[in-house]
């Protein structure tokens, strides 16, 4: 495992906050000039320490405003059955976010449509039709308080 230090950890801050910044920027923020701050960012992303970039979309603009927290337990624990409801789950585009718990639930899923009628229809239709698929049961977000998007 790579060893990270102060100024590793500044990079990774300030890239997190603005994944955008020009490389000369960037070096100016965390003091350095600009060729060893790139080749520092190039080593995290070759250690596989950054792992992408991407654009935060507003979820409503793309009419997925309507988030819901679902957790599920299963009745079926086969190596078999378990790998396929992972692969059905992380294939519906409703799915923005999926976690295996420890202990019960079993999953932790973050659903995000276009309103609860949508909702109700990928509930009934695929998640609760998934044979491995034992209890559901769905906490609709009030308020996003805090992100690490």
């Amino acid at each position: 495992m790579m060893s990270i230090d102060a100024l590793d950890r500044a990079i990774l801050s300030h890239l997190s906050q603005d994944g955008r910044l020009t490389n000369v920027e960037l070096a100016q923020r965390v003091g350095l000039t600009p060729a060893p701050c790139l080749r520092r960012v190039k080593r995290l992303e070759s250690e596989g320490i950054i792992t992408g970039y991407r654009a935060r979309i507003d979820p409503a603009a793309t009419g997925r405003g309507f988030e819901v927290m679902v957790s599920v337990e299963i009745s079926i624990n086969d190596l078999q059955t378990v790998e396929e409801l992972e692969g059905a789950i992380t294939a519906y585009d409703e799915v923005v976010e999926v976690h295996r718990l420890f202990g019960r639930p079993d999953y932790l899923i973050r659903v995000a449509v276009e309103d609860s009628a949508t909702f109700e229809t990928f509930l009934t239709t695929k998640l609760m039709a998934l044979r491995a698929v034992a209890r559901v049961d769905s906490h609709m977000i009030m308020k996003k308080l805090k992100t690490s998007d």
